[in-house]
């Protein structure tokens, strides 16, 4: 007995003489300590991103400035209507912005700040920069006020999609009135947030007329996840009508009984990709459209979904630049008018 008491004290004053350095908050985090040596390795980072902002002043996503007089990309899905959006960018600059051309295969849109100039533009790295598993990652988040650094966490590779949906489940028998019957809805759901209900009868999406439950949910995927849909529906009776903004299948079901809280959110669209770049950065979905480099400066790609908890995907740059740059050109350059 004696002898267990004393192997017991012997554990005790062992543990407690523990002797392993300790790391503070700040040394365990994207602290300022941490990020010193970033900073001094990304000097045009932070001049390199602004803010879409809508008409009350809420930003809605992160832009990327890729070319000096104004041209930008951000994430199409969050911004349906960017042209009733401003972008704001450095302490006080804002502009209002001329959308050119959406490449919803890619969830881009390209546009221009109306008469700016002298912005400081990324240079995509379109050279063999290799990137590997573990590899350290950095990207300006909040209009280029931070830096957040993370390591990529998963191969390269093609993300399948699944569609649009609006979260709801409906009945599959056949409604005695036409139109089809919600009989639940996932937490937070697009269908939620625009205040339909469990019981509402649904009659026409987009002027189509609702006749089954697979119509209506084939209809729904032929959407690109951020597309609004206006839904005609009765509730006890009466007409009524919502604008509902859709969203990824797979984060409906991801997220259908809230097990996204303390997440801070996920994107709207998260999947169908040609290519990502997987990473686990701490951003948000305001954060997607900024770029993503690596500690020695190269502008590796544009991030583009925010997936879960610790997954972020970025879309590499050799997946859409060549796709960007001549659109530029032709948008800066259109061809005259062919004299009569």
């Amino acid at each position: 007995m004696k002898a267990s008491a004393g192997l017991f004290l012997l554990f005790l004053s062992l543990a407690q003489a523990d002797t392993r350095p300790t790391l503070s908050q700040e040394e365990r985090t994207n602290g300022a300590h941490i990020l010193g040596g970033v900073q001094t390795t990304l000097p045009a980072a932070r001049a390199a991103v602004g803010q879409i902002k809508d008409a009350k002043g809420k930003a809605v996503s992160t832009a990327v400035w890729v070319g000096s007089d104004g041209y930008f990309l951000t994430k199409a899905s969050e911004v349906p209507e960017l042209e009733k959006h401003r972008i704001h960018w450095a302490k006080d600059k804002s502009a209002a912005i001329r959308e050119i051309q959406r490449l919803n295969a890619h969830d881009l849109v390209l546009a221009q700040a109306v008469g700016v100039s002298g912005v400081t533009p990324v240079k995509f790295e379109m050279s063999n920069t290799k990137t590997a598993y573990g590899q350290w990652l950095a990207a300006p988040v909040k209009g280029g006020s931070e830096i957040r650094i993370g390591v990529i966490s998963a191969q390269p590779r093609k993300i399948q999609g699944f569609g649009a949906a609006m979260g709801i489940r409906m009945d599959e028998q056949p409604s005695r009135i036409p139109g089809v019957r919600i009989t639940g809805l996932a937490e937070e759901s697009p269908a939620a947030a625009a205040g339909l209900k469990a019981g509402d009868l649904i009659t026409a999406l987009d002027g189509k007329p609702a006749s089954d439950m697979k119509q209506v949910s084939d209809l729904i995927k032929s959407y690109q996840p951020g597309d609004y849909i206006e839904v005609k529906f009765s509730r006890e009776g009466k007409p009524r009508s919502a604008r509902v903004r859709l969203a990824s299948r797979m984060k409906i079901m991801q997220n259908w009984d809230g097990e996204d809280f303390a997440n801070g959110g996920i994107s709207l669209r998260t999947d169908n990709y040609a290519r990502v770049i997987q990473h686990d950065l701490p951003l948000t979905p305001l954060d997607m459209g900024s770029p993503l480099f690596d500690l020695e400066g190269h502008a590796l790609g544009i991030n583009i979904a925010r997936v879960d908890r610790v997954t972020t995907f970025a879309l590499p740059a050799s997946v859409f630049w060549k796709k960007i740059e001549p659109l530029i050109e032709a948008d800066r350059h259109p061809p005259k008018a062919m004299k009569p």
